[in-house]
Parts: structure tokens; C-alpha cells; sequence
């Protein structure tokens, strides 16, 4: 007995460092983030408001742009990216394609770029006498160089092919290795039986890949909410002033959250309220996809076996 309480004392030794390094890091950044949506810092001398944060949010326009810019981006990148990473996954999956290795190196190689390079590189393509621009005047496509950045349609279409284009081959390693692991004895199964390949693919290949669909739909959404990196990079050095495109099409809520603390005047407890904001958006959105992904689920269960008919 004596032996068994200095085994656990001596557990709680190696946890005890563990546990603290949580708290400071973890911990204590959460509550005291939310104690800082209560506040309003005006210089260093910080002072309690209240709901005021939570109030004015409900009222900010600049707040709801941000939100409309976030979810256009996430309606339109999102499930481009996921059905193109899907498409890729499959072709890929074939072993009667030859150099799979190369094309499934060089369609994931994008996500491995630099952000700051990979940003500089689209800018390039789609400056105003980039790439981009002669060879859509040489193929009599348009009559002038388009202002990629100085339009907001243009604008978001760049952004958004600039992400799709680094993260997709990242979501189809995913698919790729969910499919691997599904056993060729199903297709032989549903080939005796007379269905085709693309009977075979919506009908074993999308059911079986539900779980990986799931997960890559939830991490593709948080981080789309959570959009920085990109609609920054994009818009510095561009050919307006504004660090958030034309229209402010690049106001993402995490660029709004980085204005109004370094950019503004700083607010950092209205900033805080926004970072929550988004907080509860990917809590609701998650939920949503799981539910229907539960619905999914039970409908295929029913009918998965009589469509291989």
C-alpha cells in the first residue's frame, strides 16, 4: 500500500508541471480574455462596462460586414475545395493511373508553401500586367488588363482561388488515405452485382468517407472563420490604400479583430468580444454539421445496400 502511494505521488510529480504550464497558457488566456470583454481600455488605465462590448457589437456595421465578407467566402470556398479535393482523391486512388506518386506530391505541395510567398506569387499572376492578364489579351478573351485587386468581385474571386488552391491538395490526403483504407472486396462485390464505378463511388466510397467528410467540412469552417493570413497578404502592397481591399471585400472578422487592435486605436475588450463571436459561430456551425451529418447517416444506413441493386 505503501509502495502504491509514492507510485502515485510520484505520477502527480510528472502532471504537476504539465497542469501549470495548461493553466498559464491555457487557462488563464480563456478567462481572462473573457473578463476583457467586460472592459474598455482607454491608454493603460482599463475600466468595467459591463454588457456595453456585447451591445455594441449587435450595432457595429463594420462588425456585420465583416461577418457577410466571412460567410461569402465560406459558402464559396469551402465546398469548391472539398469537392475538388474529393474528385482529386479519387482519380488518384486509381491504380491504373500512372505517376500517382508525382501528381499527388505536386497537387499537396501547395499547402507546404510559404504564405507570405504563395501570396506574393498570386499577385504577381493577377498584377496588372501579370500572367493572368496576357494570356486572357492574347487569347482575345478581354479588351483591357482587368485591376484584379481594385475590384471586389475580382478581388474575392483571387482570394478565394488563391485558397483553394493551397488547400485542397491538404484536404485530399485526407480522402486519399480514408480511401485506401476501404476494402476492394466491397467494389468487387458491387461490380458482380452490376453496378458501375460511379454507382460504386456514391454508393460505398461517399458513405464510407461520411466520418472524413465530417471532419474536414469542421476544420474547413473553423479556419475559414478564422480567415487572416490570406486577405492580408493579399491586400498589402495592393493598388489601394485600404489594407482590406476594394469595398473592404478583404474585412474578414480575424482582420477586423487585428484592426481594431493594432490598426485603430486600440480596443482591445471590443476585440475580445469579437474573437467570442466567432467562438459561438463555429460552436453553432459545428453542431449543424453534426447533425446533419447523424441525419446522413441513418438515410444512407436505409438505402445504401438497395442502391447497389
Amino acid at each position: 500500500m505503501a509502495n502504491e502511494r509514492k507510485i502515485n505521488r510520484t505520477g502527480w510529480y510528472f502532471i504537476i508541471p504539465v497542469a501549470l504550464l495548461l493553466a498559464i497558457f491555457l487557462l488563464y488566456p480563456i478567462f481572462y480574455s473573457l473578463y476583457l470583454t467586460t472592459t474598455k481600455t482607454k491608454g493603460i488605465v482599463t475600466s468595467f462596462i459591463g454588457f456595453d462590448n456585447y451591445i455594441k457589437l449587435f450595432n457595429d456595421p463594420m462588425f456585420f460586414l465583416a461577418l457577410k465578407n466571412t460567410f461569402k467566402i465560406l459558402l464559396l470556398q469551402v465546398p469548391l475545395m472539398l469537392i475538388s479535393a474529393l474528385i482529386f482523391a479519387a482519380l488518384l486512388n486509381n491504380k491504373k493511373i500512372k505517376f500517382r506518386g508525382f501528381f499527388r506530391t505536386a497537387i499537396f505541395l501547395p499547402s507546404v508553401t510559404s504564405l507570405i510567398a504563395y501570396a506574393i506569387l498570386f499577385k504577381m499572376l493577377f498584377s496588372y500586367e501579370g500572367i493572368v492578364n496576357n494570356t486572357l489579351l492574347a487569347l482575345n478573351f478581354i479588351n483591357k488588363p482587368l485591376d484584379w485587386f481594385s475590384d471586389q468581385t475580382l478581388a474575392t474571386f483571387v482570394l478565394i482561388l488563391a485558397m483553394v488552391w493551397r488547400w485542397t491538395g491538404y484536404n485530399m490526403i485526407f480522402y486519399l488515405s480514408a480511401m485506401q483504407n476501404i476494402s476492394s472486396d466491397l467494389y468487387e462485390a458491387a461490380k458482380v452485382d452490376g453496378a458501375t464505378e460511379i454507382k460504386s463511388f456514391f454508393s460505398i466510397t461517399i458513405p464510407l468517407l461520411r466520418p472524413m467528410i465530417l471532419f474536414t467540412t469542421v476544420m474547413s469552417t473553423i479556419g475559414t472563420l478564422q480567415l487572416f493570413d490570406e486577405p492580408m497578404n493579399l491586400a498589402q502592397g495592393g493598388t489601394t490604400a485600404s489594407m482590406v481591399g476594394p469595398n473592404n471585400c478583404f474585412l474578414t472578422l480575424s482582420v477586423y479583430i487585428y484592426n481594431l487592435c493594432f490598426k485603430y486605436t486600440p480596443k482591445f475588450g471590443y476585440a475580445a468580444t469579437v474573437s467570442y463571436a466567432i467562438l459561438v459561430l463555429v460552436a453553432i456551425l459545428s453542431y449543424i454539421q453534426f447533425r446533419i451529418s447523424k441525419h446522413s447517416e441513418r438515410t444512407i444506413s436505409k438505402h445504401v445496400k438497395p442502391s447497389l441493386k
